[in-house]
């Protein structure tokens, strides 16, 4: 039990005071209607609170987004104990804005053997960004693919699903 503990990422702690201002001024800016400053990195989640039943709303990297199948992946650098991880677990139908475009989606909780894959093409893509955020979060990586797959491994990775045949419609009044 101890070496599962030694082997597990520690998950940063949760941001305070100024530093969790900082990370909450993307939610001024998109109801500002400043999405689009973003482009297609950052979306806004909006989500139910399992406790208090009120309405949240959380700003989060865009790991991966398929226009063809309007979907996007985000990961939870703070775990499978981030608040809106659980909060979608507990009611996955919502809402995010991306760019300044509302899109209805049903949260998808990916299994980990999909989560290394797309670790691995994030960190193709961004690689310096990959070995900041698997750092950030206690994850020991060495710039390898391998390395990256394991990371992905232990990152809680949600597919944002809209549904089915909303890319075809939404292109085709774009």
């Amino acid at each position: 039990m101890m070496a599962d503990r030694d082997t597990a990422p520690r998950r940063p702690r949760l941001p305070t005071g100024w530093r969790r201002l900082t990370l909450r001024l993307p939610i001024l800016l998109y109801r500002a209607g400043l999405g689009p400053l973003f482009g297609k990195r950052l979306l806004l989640l909006h989500h139910t609170g399992r406790v208090s039943d009120r309405d949240r709303m959380t700003v989060l990297e865009v790991v991966a987004y398929d226009p063809a199948e309007a979907s996007w992946t985000v990961a939870s650098g703070f775990g499978p104990r981030a608040d809106w991880y659980l909060n979608l677990r507990a009611q996955p139908k919502t809402l995010i804005r991306f760019g300044n475009r509302p899109h209805a989606v049903t949260a998808h909780f990916l299994p980990s053997e999909d989560g290394a894959e797309i670790m691995a093409d994030y960190a193709r893509r961004h690689p310096r960004t990959a070995r900041r955020l698997c750092a950030f979060m206690g994850l020991p990586v060495d710039g390898g693919e391998s390395a990256f797959h394991e990371a992905g491994q232990a990152i809680p990775f949600v597919r944002l699903q809209a549904p089915e045949g909303y890319g075809r419609a939404a292109r085709r009044h774009s």
